[in-house]
C-alpha cells in the first residue's frame, strides 16, 4: 500500500481498539493495523489517490477525540535531518516573555510575541521591539531565567537521540537566542543550534540585536544548507514549529509538522501534533516504542 495514517494517543486518551476500527472503516482502503506502541501509537497502511480526502475522512470520523493523526507515503517515512524551533516547542515557555518578566512587563511583550507567532505582524520589527524594551537587563538575568523559567518539552531528548542513533542530524534553529539555544541544544541533545545575538555592553542588555536577524527565511535557508551539505534529498528531511516563522521550513521540509501550533501553522502543515510530546515525531517516521532511547 502506497500511503500510512498513523495515530498517536496520549496519557489523558489512550489509543484504543475502537479509535483504530473507526479510522479503519473510514479509510478507502486498509491493511492490518500495525502497533508501535500498545494503547498508544500505531500505523494503519492504506492505498488511496487522495491522500489528503482519506485523512480528512477519519478526521471526521473521529472528531472530538484528543488523538493525533498524520497520513504520509510509506517511502522515506524515516529522516535523516531534524530542524526543530525552540521557544513553545523544543521548549515549554517563549524566552523573551520570561526575559520581559524580569522587569515586570511580561504581558506588554507577550502580546507581541503571540502577535507575531499569529502571523499577524512580521517577525522582524517584532523581535527588534521587544528587544528594545528589554534595554537594561542583566547578564545575571538570563542565566536566572534559563535555570527557573524554562522547561523542556517532554520526549525531546528522546526524540534527538533516537533520531541521532539512526545517523539523523539536529539542529536546533530559533528565532530566539543564542544564550539559550546553546543551552537548549546541549541539555536535549541537537548538534547544531542557530539563534540571533543579544547585545551587552557592561553586562547589560543594550536593548540591540545583532543584525541580520534569523527569522522566517533565515529558517528556510538553515535547512536548504544543511539538506546539502549532508547530501539529503528533500523527503528525508523535517522540520518542527510552531509559529508563523516556521511556515517557510515546515513547508520546505519533507515533512513539516505543526507542534502544538498556531492556528495559520496547524492549517498548512502536511502533519500535526495538537496532543502529544515530541516522542510523537518518532512514531511519524515509523520508529516503535522498543527502538525509542530514554532521554
Amino acid at each position: 500500500m502506497n500511503n500510512v495514517l498513523t495515530l498517536i494517543g496520549n496519557n489523558a486518551t489512550p489509543l484504543a481498539p475502537a479509535h483504530v476500527e473507526c479510522a479503519r472503516a473510514a479509510l478507502p482502503a486498509s491493511g492490518e493495523v500495525d502497533w508501535l506502541a500498545p494503547g498508544h501509537a500505531c500505523d494503519i497502511p492504506f492505498e488511496s489517490a487522495d491522500r489528503a480526502a482519506a485523512e480528512a475522512a477519519v478526521r471526521a470520523a473521529l472528531a472530538g477525540i484528543a488523538i493525533d493523526i498524520a497520513s504520509q507515503p510509506v517511502e522515506g517515512r524515516r529522516k535523516k535531518l531534524l530542524v526543530a524551533d525552540m521557544d513553545s516547542t523544543i521548549i515549554q515557555q517563549e524566552c523573551i516573555d520570561e526575559l520581559a518578566d524580569e522587569l515586570g512587563i511580561k504581558p506588554q511583550i507577550a502580546a507581541i510575541t503571540e502577535r507575531a507567532m499569529r502571523g499577524e505582524i512580521e517577525f522582524e520589527p517584532a523581535l527588534i521591539e521587544r528587544v528594545g524594551l528589554l534595554r537594561g537587563l542583566d547578564l545575571d538575568a538570563l542565566e536566572r531565567v534559563y535555570q527557573k523559567r524554562i522547561t523542556e518539552t517532554p520526549g525531546g531528548r528522546s526524540l534527538t537521540a533516537t533520531m541521532r542513533a539512526h545517523s539523523a542530524t539536529c539542529a536546533l534553529v530559533s528565532g530566539g537566542f543564542t544564550f539559550f539555544t546553546q543551552r537548549v541544544a546541549k541539555a536535549v541533545g541537537f548538534n547544531i543550534n542557530q539563534a540571533n545575538e543579544l547585545l551587552f555592553e557592561d553586562g547589560k542588555l543594550t536593548g540591540a540585536v545583532a543584525m541580520p536577524i534569523l527569522g522566517r527565511q533565515a529558517k528556510i535557508d538553515a535547512l536548504v544548507s544543511l539538506r546539502a551539505e549532508y547530501g539529503l534529498p528533500a523527503i528525508a528531511t523535517m522540520a518542527v514549529g510552531d509559529g508563523a516563522n516556521d511556515l517557510g521550513m515546515i513547508g520546505e521540509a519533507g515533512l513539516g509538522v505543526a507542534f502544538h501550533a498556531k492556528p495559520v501553522v496547524a492549517e498548512a502543515a502536511a502533519a500535526r501534533i495538537n496532543h502529544g510530546d515530541l516522542t510523537s515525531l518518532l512514531y511519524l517516521q515509523g520508529y516503535r516504542a522498543s527502538d525509542i532511547i530514554k532521554g
